[in-house]
């Protein structure tokens, strides 16, 4: 069976900065096609898998992941599907956790796979490392295709959209006395308190593995300013994180759900894995998360009617607001096999299914979801934020600070201090922002 499955030893000293790096990523065999691409393959059109043009396409591709839950199972029918569409392909799969820092390791190598994830780049850098990904000629519009774009390229196409909100047990609910579902935050901690009440944990925060709290550092910002782009508003201050703005008030909200008991019981022993069989038996009621973790509840053995989702109410104004996010980015290494790698992408867009499996918002525009709890979550009519592109001073400052905002989250959430942490997080962004004269 042809993949792999890397859990990745990380250096223990974190390489920050790639632009030295360039595109030169000589010497690295295991990536390189068969037929190595000429200087000019970046601007190849990828097949459409009609019989010829096909057979054209030929070479390994390695696909790098972030979905350990996929290898040995999804990944072999996809690998078997795409293979039988272009047999001249080997396609492989490797897996990774702590992706970001991984995969910015890796091409600051100077090695790094066909197809990734676009790691935590200014876009004005991500030319030196992935191929212009314009020629793709999909099928249809889509979604987020100027997130990941520079001077008129874009160098990543969304694998899927997503809202963030409430996904929630119905049966848990029905146990706990809970009739409705809330639509103001005071509603939602009385909620909160009855799942508590009838033995139920009413959250599951999976604090331990810290990425589920980007939810508290996007998402739930954005809807208590009504701003999309606020992090790209914090490159015009140098005290961007402060106790009454959208930082303050999203982590105090989990600090308090924290606080009041709402949480795991030992926030710092938390489980993903174990997480979503516990919200699918109802030992837990709640996820705040996007619907992508719908259908990963309902394979933890929810029946589907069993699972509900719903806005989550950030506020006591009764109004329902939600994001609209892009999932991870595909890119393509431009020294890799990029014309394989391409037709990899569109085929994942287009034919994989992966949307669907994953409870995906497609990214072509004119394709409709198929969850179903996206449909009961739109009853509630939502104001949708789409993301704002993103600035690349703000993610300049952020790699020069090192700043990792999930473990501030984690720091302000336990800490008897909260303002301290907000202070050594603003001194380390005013001088990284000093430092690199913005």
């Amino acid at each position: 069976m042809k993949k792999v499955l890397s859990l990745a030893m990380v250096s223990a000293v974190m390489l920050t900065t790639l632009a030295a790096c360039g595109g030169n990523n000589a010497g690295n065999e295991t990536n390189k096609a068969t037929n190595a691409p000429s200087e000019n393959a970046a601007s190849n059109k990828p097949g459409n898998g009609g019989g010829e043009e096909a057979s054209k396409i030929t070479g390994e591709v390695v696909f790098l992941t972030n979905r350990t839950d996929m290898i040995d199972k999804e990944y072999v029918d996809y690998e078997k599907r795409f293979e039988e569409k272009y047999p001249g392909v080997d396609l492989k799969f490797e897996a990774i956790l702590d992706y970001d820092k991984t995969l910015k390791i890796r091409i600051a190598s100077g090695e790094f796979p066909d197809v990734v994830f676009t790691p935590t780049l200014p876009n004005n850098e991500l030319a030196n490392y992935f191929a212009p990904l314009d020629d793709i000629s999909f099928s249809g519009e889509i979604y987020f295709k100027d997130l990941k774009a520079h001077e008129g390229k874009m160098y990543g196409v969304s694998s899927g959209g997503s809202t963030v909100g409430i996904v929630y047990n119905k049966k848990a609910f029905e146990k706990a006395g809970i009739t409705a579902v809330p639509k103001t935050y005071d509603e939602f901690l009385a909620a909160a308190q009855k799942l508590k009440d009838a033995g139920i944990v009413p959250l599951a925060s999976n604090f331990k593995d810290k990425w589920p709290l980007d939810t508290w550092v996007y998402d739930i910002p954005t809807l208590i300013g009504e701003e999309p782009a606020h992090q790209n508003k914090r490159a015009e201050t140098e005290t961007p994180y402060t106790l009454d703005n959208a930082y303050g008030k999203s982590w105090g909200i989990l600090r308090e759900l924290y606080e009041k008991g709402f949480l795991e019981k030992d926030v710092n022993s938390t489980n993903w894995e174990q997480s979503k069989k516990d919200v699918a038996s109802g030992d837990f009621g709640m996820y705040l998360l996007g619907n992508w973790v719908i259908n990963q509840v309902i394979e933890n053995g929810a029946a589907s009617e069993d699972i509900g989702f719903f806005p989550f109410p950030s506020d006591n104004t009764g109004v329902a607001k939600a994001p609209l996010n892009p999932d991870f980015f595909y890119a393509v290494n431009k020294n890799g096999n990029v014309q394989a790698a391409k037709a990899f992408v569109q085929w994942m867009i287009e034919e994989s299914g992966y949307d669907d499996f994953s409870g995906f918002i497609p990214t072509l525009k004119d394709k409709e979801p198929k969850l179903p709890q996206l449909a009961e979550f739109n009853t509630y009519s939502p104001k949708y934020f789409e993301p704002a592109q993103p600035v690349d001073a703000a993610t300049q400052i952020q790699n020069k600070a090192q700043l990792d905002q999930a473990a501030t989250v984690q720091e302000f959430v336990l800490t008897k201090d909260p303002q301290k942490v907000l202070d050594k997080v603003n001194a380390a962004w005013a001088k990284a922002k000093k430092d690199l004269g913005l």
